[in-house]
């Protein structure tokens, strides 16, 4: 509706302009220049009422997206995507704090397992080392030589397994030579 009266104050004055152009043409000297402001002037209101009526509109698109935003229903709405958010960012979260805590724990229990293997690999080797000093006059040299060659070797390998049948290698020969 407005647009209409837009185009046709817009209309009007361009008609004016003409009619003040062949005024002139007559020879008309006051009444082309009444004309030509009388059309200036209906521009100019057909331009003001367009910008009015454009910020007149933009100011109700304003205050309808207000009252929207700000609804009831509206916050509402935004409060759950909120909280639905924030769930989502703590299951993510626990998620990844398992990870972490696995991740720890199995360090953990390998930093755990490596001391309780050295330890039971100084507790073998020493349980050893007597065994084959007790052994060390009773056992002809070159195997006594052979067993502690290769106590040395089970301790630089670091093989608990290859040290525990050290161990039963050295304890059939005690019962060998105590027989």
């Amino acid at each position: 509706m407005i647009v209409k009266i837009v185009l046709i104050l817009s209309l009007v004055a361009f008609a004016m302009m003409l009619l003040a152009d062949v005024l002139l043409r007559f020879g008309l000297p006051s009444l082309p220049e009444l004309v030509t402001q009388l059309a200036i002037l209906a521009l100019l209101s057909a331009f003001l009422l367009l910008v009015a009526a454009g910020l007149f509109m933009l100011s109700q698109h304003i205050i309808l997206a207000w009252k929207i935003y700000f609804s009831a229903g509206q916050r509402l709405q935004r409060r759950l995507w909120f909280i639905q958010a924030k769930q989502d960012r703590l299951v993510r979260l626990l998620h990844f704090r398992r990870l972490q805590i696995n991740y720890f724990t199995k360090l953990k229990t390998k930093q755990l397992l490596s001391v309780n293997d050295q330890q039971q690999l100084q507790l073998i080797s020493k349980d050893i080392a007597k065994n084959l000093s007790r052994l060390k006059g009773q056992l002809p040299n070159q195997t006594y030589i052979k067993l502690h060659q290769e106590h040395r070797q089970c301790l630089v390998l670091k093989d608990i397994q290859a040290l525990l049948r050290l161990q039963q290698k050295i304890h059939d020969f005690q019962k060998s030579v105590s027989h």
